[in-house]
């Protein structure tokens, strides 16, 4: 590969991970507002299904670049990734604590009750959103590359999706099951939110996987890559 295609492979890396980074901790910034998504009225265990948290619509997105950088960067620079987001989480909840402990002035536009109704679960969502998503992160990088060896490279459809619906029910059941242990959400609501996140991930998943073709083609045309092939950067 000549040094310009490296340099363009390590730039496109970098977006890919602002992507999944920015992604990540919004989602965790933004949970606690719910809406209901409705294509057809059904009732699962009390709860209508699609009732969902906004943190869930950017999770897709860093599945698929997870899987993008798996299928074109490798299992290294994919958990590397992975780490980033976790670390960016982190800080990003540091943040918010120095933010939240700041008294705010009288005629400040956003008072402390407000800033706190809004932020102050978030540290809790957060450390239950990290530690479902990195156990679903690295099963996904682990069951994507299981698939991408034992297919020698074909069948890019049957690991995108197998192993994208196997960490997105891991990582739906444990975050909701930790926000219900920590008080965030009540019990009552377990199954119908757990449900309801995990078909809505999978049918985005489904709908993402002509992207992930289109991605891996131009990838693979830019850099004269053969489907077992990855960039080295």
């Amino acid at each position: 590969m000549t040094p310009q295609k490296t340099e363009l492979a390590k730039k496109i890396y970098l977006y890919l991970g602002a992507l999944f980074i920015t992604s990540l901790v919004v989602s965790n910034l933004i949970f606690q507002k719910f809406f209901y998504w409705k294509p057809f009225e059904i009732n699962l265990f009390g709860n209508q299904l699609f009732e969902l948290s906004v943190g869930i619509l950017p999770y897709p997105i860093t599945f698929l670049i997870t899987d993008l950088i798996s299928e074109i960067y490798g299992k290294t620079k994919a958990n590397q990734v992975v780490v980033a987001g976790i670390f960016a989480s982190v800080f990003s909840m540091g943040i918010l604590g120095i933010a939240n402990a700041v008294p705010a002035l009288a005629n400040s536009p956003v008072d402390d009750l407000t800033f706190q109704k809004v932020f102050a679960l978030s540290p809790v969502a957060v450390l239950a959103s990290m530690m479902a998503y990195l156990l679903a992160q690295f099963i996904d990088i682990r069951i994507y590359h299981f698939w991408k060896k034992l297919t020698q490279g074909r069948m890019l459809w049957l690991r995108n999706n197998f192993s994208t619906f196997s960490s997105q029910f891991i990582d739906t059941f444990s975050v909701i099951g930790l926000l219900s242990l920590f008080g965030v959400l009540e019990w009552e609501a377990f199954w119908g939110l757990v449900l309801s996140g995990f078909i809505f991930k999978v049918l985005i998943a489904a709908l993402d996987t002509p992207l992930l073709y289109l991605f891996v083609y131009l990838f693979r045309k830019k850099f004269e890559l053969k489907p077992t092939d990855e960039l080295k950067i």
